[in-house]
Protein backbone atom coordinates (compact mmCIF):
# COMPACT_ATOMS: atom_id res chain seq x y z
CA UNK A 1 0.00 0.00 0.00
CA UNK A 2 2.88 2.31 0.88
CA UNK A 3 4.53 1.74 -2.51
CA UNK A 4 1.24 2.27 -4.27
CA UNK A 5 0.83 5.70 -2.71
CA UNK A 6 4.38 6.69 -3.62
CA UNK A 7 3.82 5.64 -7.25
CA UNK A 8 0.50 7.50 -7.38
CA UNK A 9 2.07 10.64 -5.96
CA UNK A 10 4.94 10.47 -8.46
CA UNK A 11 2.47 10.02 -11.29
CA UNK A 12 0.49 13.05 -10.18
CA UNK A 13 3.64 15.18 -9.94
CA UNK A 14 4.80 14.15 -13.41
CA UNK A 15 1.33 14.82 -14.85
CA UNK A 16 1.23 18.25 -13.23
CA UNK A 17 4.68 19.11 -14.63
CA UNK A 18 3.72 18.00 -18.11
CA UNK A 19 0.45 20.00 -17.96
CA UNK A 20 2.30 23.11 -16.74
CA UNK A 21 4.93 22.82 -19.50
CA UNK A 22 2.33 22.37 -22.25
CA UNK A 23 0.20 25.23 -20.90
CA UNK A 24 3.19 27.62 -20.82
CA UNK A 25 4.07 26.77 -24.41
CA UNK A 26 0.53 27.54 -25.52
CA UNK A 27 0.49 30.86 -23.62
CA UNK A 28 3.82 31.87 -25.14
CA UNK A 29 2.61 30.99 -28.61
CA UNK A 30 -0.67 32.85 -28.06
CA UNK A 31 1.16 35.86 -26.66
CA UNK A 32 3.48 35.94 -29.68
CA UNK A 33 0.52 35.70 -32.05
CA UNK A 34 -1.38 38.41 -30.17
CA UNK A 35 1.68 40.63 -30.24
CA UNK A 36 1.86 40.30 -33.99
CA UNK A 37 -1.84 41.10 -34.26
CA UNK A 38 -1.50 44.17 -32.03
CA UNK A 39 1.54 45.35 -33.92
CA UNK A 40 -0.28 44.82 -37.21
CA UNK A 41 -3.33 46.74 -35.95
CA UNK A 42 -1.12 49.60 -34.80
CA UNK A 43 0.62 49.75 -38.16
CA UNK A 44 -2.73 49.76 -39.93
CA UNK A 45 -3.92 52.59 -37.68
CA UNK A 46 -0.78 54.59 -38.47
CA UNK A 47 -1.29 54.00 -42.19
CA UNK A 48 -4.91 55.11 -41.81
CA UNK A 49 -3.79 58.27 -40.01
CA UNK A 50 -1.32 58.99 -42.79
CA UNK A 51 -4.06 58.46 -45.39
CA UNK A 52 -6.36 60.88 -43.55
CA UNK A 53 -3.58 63.46 -43.25
CA UNK A 54 -2.74 63.10 -46.92
CA UNK A 55 -6.39 63.42 -47.90
CA UNK A 56 -6.82 66.51 -45.73
CA UNK A 57 -3.70 68.08 -47.22
CA UNK A 58 -4.86 67.33 -50.75
CA UNK A 59 -8.31 68.76 -50.07
CA UNK A 60 -6.70 71.91 -48.69
CA UNK A 61 -4.50 72.29 -51.77
CA UNK A 62 -7.38 71.63 -54.13
CA UNK A 63 -9.74 74.06 -52.38
CA UNK A 64 -9.31 77.09 -54.63
CA UNK A 65 -12.14 79.14 -53.13
CA UNK A 66 -10.00 80.38 -50.24
CA UNK A 67 -6.29 80.84 -49.59
CA UNK A 68 -3.98 82.40 -47.01
CA UNK A 69 -1.56 84.89 -48.58
CA UNK A 70 0.39 85.64 -45.42
CA UNK A 71 0.22 86.37 -41.69
CA UNK A 72 0.26 89.53 -39.60
CA UNK A 73 2.72 90.53 -36.89
CA UNK A 74 0.54 88.73 -34.34
CA UNK A 75 0.22 85.65 -36.52
CA UNK A 76 -3.30 86.28 -37.80
CA UNK A 77 -4.03 84.95 -41.27
CA UNK A 78 -4.57 87.27 -44.23
CA UNK A 79 -7.20 85.47 -46.27
CA UNK A 80 -8.14 85.74 -49.92
CA UNK A 81 -11.45 84.50 -51.34
CA UNK A 82 -11.59 83.46 -54.99
CA UNK A 83 -14.45 83.26 -57.49
CA UNK A 84 -14.48 82.23 -61.14
CA UNK A 85 -11.98 80.17 -63.10
CA UNK A 86 -10.51 82.65 -65.56
CA UNK A 87 -6.85 83.49 -66.02
CA UNK A 88 -7.37 87.27 -65.73
CA UNK A 89 -7.69 88.34 -62.12
CA UNK A 90 -9.62 91.28 -60.66
CA UNK A 91 -8.49 91.98 -57.09
CA UNK A 92 -10.54 93.80 -54.42
CA UNK A 93 -8.91 94.78 -51.09
CA UNK A 94 -10.37 96.07 -47.83
CA UNK A 95 -9.23 96.64 -44.28
CA UNK A 96 -5.73 98.03 -44.82
CA UNK A 97 -6.45 100.49 -42.01
CA UNK A 98 -7.92 97.80 -39.78
CA UNK A 99 -10.29 99.01 -37.11
CA UNK A 100 -10.05 102.66 -38.07
CA UNK A 101 -11.77 101.93 -41.39
CA UNK A 102 -13.62 98.80 -40.28
CA UNK A 103 -16.42 99.51 -42.76
CA UNK A 104 -14.04 98.78 -45.65
CA UNK A 105 -13.57 95.25 -44.29
CA UNK A 106 -17.34 94.85 -44.09
CA UNK A 107 -17.64 95.93 -47.73
CA UNK A 108 -15.19 93.16 -48.54
CA UNK A 109 -17.31 90.59 -46.70
CA UNK A 110 -20.46 91.87 -48.39
CA UNK A 111 -18.72 91.48 -51.74
CA UNK A 112 -17.78 87.90 -50.83
CA UNK A 113 -21.39 87.06 -49.94
CA UNK A 114 -22.60 88.68 -53.16
CA UNK A 115 -20.14 86.80 -55.37
CA UNK A 116 -21.14 83.51 -53.71
CA UNK A 117 -24.74 84.15 -54.78
CA UNK A 118 -23.91 85.68 -58.18
CA UNK A 119 -20.93 83.70 -59.39
CA UNK A 120 -22.37 83.54 -62.90
CA UNK A 121 -21.94 87.29 -63.32
CA UNK A 122 -18.15 86.86 -63.49
CA UNK A 123 -16.86 86.78 -67.10
CA UNK A 124 -15.64 83.33 -68.19
CA UNK A 125 -12.03 84.43 -68.63
CA UNK A 126 -11.92 86.32 -65.30
CA UNK A 127 -11.20 85.30 -61.72
CA UNK A 128 -12.27 87.59 -58.87
CA UNK A 129 -10.30 87.71 -55.61
CA UNK A 130 -11.42 89.55 -52.48
CA UNK A 131 -9.07 90.21 -49.57
CA UNK A 132 -11.41 91.72 -46.96
CA UNK A 133 -8.84 92.32 -44.20
CA UNK A 134 -5.25 93.28 -44.99
CA UNK A 135 -4.60 94.49 -41.43
CA UNK A 136 -6.13 91.79 -39.19
CA UNK A 137 -4.31 92.92 -36.03
CA UNK A 138 -5.68 96.45 -36.32
CA UNK A 139 -9.19 95.15 -36.98
CA UNK A 140 -9.06 92.78 -34.00
CA UNK A 141 -8.11 95.64 -31.70
CA UNK A 142 -11.42 97.32 -32.52
CA UNK A 143 -13.81 94.44 -33.22
CA UNK A 144 -12.29 91.59 -31.19
CA UNK A 145 -12.09 89.32 -34.23
CA UNK A 146 -10.27 88.79 -37.52
CA UNK A 147 -13.30 87.12 -39.09
CA UNK A 148 -16.59 88.48 -40.40
CA UNK A 149 -18.24 90.74 -37.83
CA UNK A 150 -21.16 93.11 -37.36
CA UNK A 151 -21.22 96.83 -36.60
CA UNK A 152 -22.45 96.03 -33.08
CA UNK A 153 -19.07 94.44 -32.29
CA UNK A 154 -17.14 97.64 -33.03
CA UNK A 155 -15.53 99.44 -30.09
CA UNK A 156 -16.92 102.98 -30.27
CA UNK A 157 -13.90 104.60 -28.61
CA UNK A 158 -12.29 107.00 -31.09
CA UNK A 159 -8.94 106.42 -29.38
CA UNK A 160 -9.17 102.65 -29.84
CA UNK A 161 -10.32 103.04 -33.44
CA UNK A 162 -7.38 105.33 -34.21
CA UNK A 163 -4.99 102.78 -32.67
CA UNK A 164 -6.61 100.16 -34.89
CA UNK A 165 -5.44 102.01 -37.99
CA UNK A 166 -1.91 100.68 -37.47
CA UNK A 167 -0.51 97.18 -37.38
CA UNK A 168 0.91 95.61 -34.20
CA UNK A 169 4.26 97.36 -34.84
CA UNK A 170 2.54 100.75 -34.90
CA UNK A 171 3.15 101.12 -38.65
CA UNK A 172 0.63 102.64 -41.05
CA UNK A 173 0.58 99.91 -43.70
CA UNK A 174 -0.48 102.41 -46.35
CA UNK A 175 2.87 104.15 -45.86
CA UNK A 176 4.96 100.97 -46.13
CA UNK A 177 5.07 100.45 -49.91
CA UNK A 178 7.88 101.24 -52.33
CA UNK A 179 6.43 104.32 -53.98
CA UNK A 180 8.09 107.48 -52.66
CA UNK A 181 8.53 105.64 -49.36
CA UNK A 182 9.70 107.50 -46.25
CA UNK A 183 10.24 106.26 -42.71
CA UNK A 184 7.92 108.98 -41.44
CA UNK A 185 4.76 109.67 -43.39
CA UNK A 186 1.78 111.94 -42.94
CA UNK A 187 -1.83 111.19 -42.07
CA UNK A 188 -3.91 114.34 -42.10
CA UNK A 189 -1.77 116.66 -39.90
CA UNK A 190 -0.10 113.85 -37.96
CA UNK A 191 3.22 112.10 -38.49
CA UNK A 192 2.95 108.31 -38.74
CA UNK A 193 5.45 105.49 -39.07
CA UNK A 194 6.12 104.13 -42.55
CA UNK A 195 8.19 101.27 -41.13
CA UNK A 196 11.95 100.71 -41.05
CA UNK A 197 11.98 100.32 -44.82
CA UNK A 198 9.57 99.69 -47.66
CA UNK A 199 7.84 96.32 -47.18
CA UNK A 200 9.28 95.94 -43.68
CA UNK A 201 5.87 94.75 -42.45
CA UNK A 202 4.65 91.20 -43.14
CA UNK A 203 1.21 92.44 -44.19
CA UNK A 204 2.68 94.68 -46.89
CA UNK A 205 5.07 91.91 -47.91
CA UNK A 206 2.15 89.49 -48.25
CA UNK A 207 0.24 91.67 -50.71
CA UNK A 208 3.44 92.49 -52.59
CA UNK A 209 4.19 88.79 -53.05
CA UNK A 210 0.64 88.02 -54.08
CA UNK A 211 0.46 90.81 -56.66
CA UNK A 212 3.94 90.08 -58.02
CA UNK A 213 3.10 86.41 -58.46
CA UNK A 214 -0.45 86.72 -59.82
CA UNK A 215 -0.21 90.02 -61.76
CA UNK A 216 -3.87 91.09 -61.47
CA UNK A 217 -5.61 92.69 -64.42
CA UNK A 218 -6.85 95.51 -62.17
CA UNK A 219 -7.15 96.29 -58.45
CA UNK A 220 -9.83 98.12 -56.44
CA UNK A 221 -9.03 99.11 -52.84
CA UNK A 222 -11.59 100.42 -50.35
CA UNK A 223 -10.72 103.20 -47.88
CA UNK A 224 -12.76 105.67 -45.83
CA UNK A 225 -13.92 108.33 -45.64
CA UNK A 226 -14.65 110.90 -48.37
CA UNK A 227 -17.06 109.61 -51.02
CA UNK A 228 -14.65 109.66 -53.95
CA UNK A 229 -12.81 107.38 -56.38
CA UNK A 230 -9.14 108.18 -57.01
CA UNK A 231 -6.74 107.18 -59.74
CA UNK A 232 -3.21 105.93 -58.96
CA UNK A 233 0.19 107.19 -60.06
CA UNK A 234 3.79 106.65 -59.00
CA UNK A 235 5.72 109.30 -60.94
CA UNK A 236 4.84 107.70 -64.28
CA UNK A 237 1.52 109.35 -64.98
CA UNK A 238 -1.95 107.85 -64.77
CA UNK A 239 -2.45 104.71 -66.83
CA UNK A 240 -5.28 105.13 -69.38
CA UNK A 241 -7.01 101.99 -68.04
CA UNK A 242 -6.79 103.39 -64.50
CA UNK A 243 -8.62 106.52 -65.57
CA UNK A 244 -11.24 104.41 -67.35
CA UNK A 245 -11.86 102.30 -64.23
CA UNK A 246 -12.00 105.39 -62.02
CA UNK A 247 -14.66 107.00 -64.20
CA UNK A 248 -16.65 103.75 -64.54
CA UNK A 249 -16.77 103.05 -60.82
CA UNK A 250 -17.55 106.68 -59.96
CA UNK A 251 -20.36 106.97 -62.49
CA UNK A 252 -21.98 103.68 -61.43
CA UNK A 253 -21.66 104.31 -57.69
CA UNK A 254 -22.37 108.01 -57.57
CA UNK A 255 -19.01 108.80 -55.95
CA UNK A 256 -16.92 111.68 -57.24
CA UNK A 257 -14.18 110.89 -59.75
CA UNK A 258 -10.86 112.38 -58.67
CA UNK A 259 -7.31 112.32 -59.97
CA UNK A 260 -4.33 112.36 -57.62
CA UNK A 261 -4.91 112.56 -53.87
CA UNK A 262 -3.46 115.92 -52.79
CA UNK A 263 -4.92 116.64 -49.34
CA UNK A 264 -1.48 116.02 -47.82
CA UNK A 265 1.81 114.41 -48.84
CA UNK A 266 1.25 110.71 -49.53
CA UNK A 267 4.29 108.46 -49.24
CA UNK A 268 4.56 104.69 -49.40
CA UNK A 269 1.00 104.36 -50.68
CA UNK A 270 -0.14 100.84 -51.64
CA UNK A 271 -2.33 101.73 -54.62
CA UNK A 272 0.34 104.01 -56.06
CA UNK A 273 2.79 101.11 -55.73
CA UNK A 274 0.39 99.00 -57.81
CA UNK A 275 0.62 101.73 -60.44
CA UNK A 276 4.42 101.47 -60.36
CA UNK A 277 3.95 97.81 -61.36
CA UNK A 278 1.87 98.95 -64.36
CA UNK A 279 -1.33 97.59 -62.84
CA UNK A 280 -4.48 99.69 -63.26
CA UNK A 281 -5.56 100.43 -59.68
CA UNK A 282 -8.11 102.71 -58.05
CA UNK A 283 -8.91 103.82 -54.50
CA UNK A 284 -12.58 103.93 -53.49
CA UNK A 285 -13.11 106.13 -50.43
CA UNK A 286 -16.43 105.42 -48.72
CA UNK A 287 -18.39 108.46 -47.59
CA UNK A 288 -18.26 107.73 -43.84
CA UNK A 289 -16.41 105.46 -41.41
CA UNK A 290 -19.49 103.52 -40.34
CA UNK A 291 -21.48 102.73 -43.50
CA UNK A 292 -20.65 100.23 -46.23
CA UNK A 293 -22.88 101.85 -48.86
CA UNK A 294 -23.22 98.43 -50.41
CA UNK A 295 -25.66 99.45 -53.14
CA UNK A 296 -23.16 102.02 -54.40
CA UNK A 297 -20.28 99.59 -54.33
CA UNK A 298 -22.24 96.76 -55.86
CA UNK A 299 -23.01 99.07 -58.77
CA UNK A 300 -19.33 99.94 -59.06
CA UNK A 301 -18.29 96.28 -59.01
CA UNK A 302 -20.87 95.40 -61.67
CA UNK A 303 -19.59 98.22 -63.88
CA UNK A 304 -16.04 96.86 -63.63
CA UNK A 305 -17.20 93.31 -64.44
CA UNK A 306 -19.23 94.52 -67.38
CA UNK A 307 -16.20 96.43 -68.67
CA UNK A 308 -14.15 93.24 -68.78
CA UNK A 309 -16.99 91.27 -70.32
CA UNK A 310 -17.13 93.51 -73.39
Amino acid sequence: MKYFLIILLAFLLVSAAVYYFINQEQQTYTKEETGVEIATSTEQAEVKKEEIATTTKTESVNNKSESVIGKSIQGNEIKAFHFGNGTKELLFIGGIHGGYSWNTALVGFEAIDWFKKNNSIIPKDVKVTVIPILNPDGLKKVTGTTEKFTASQVNQSSTVQTEGRFNANGVDLNRNFACEWQATGMWQDKEVSGGKEAFSEPEAQAIKNYVTKNKPLAIVTWYSAEGSVYTSDCQKGILPETQTLTDLYAKASGYKSEKNFDHYALTGDMVNWFASQNIPAISVLLTTHDQTEWNKNQAGIEAILKHYTE
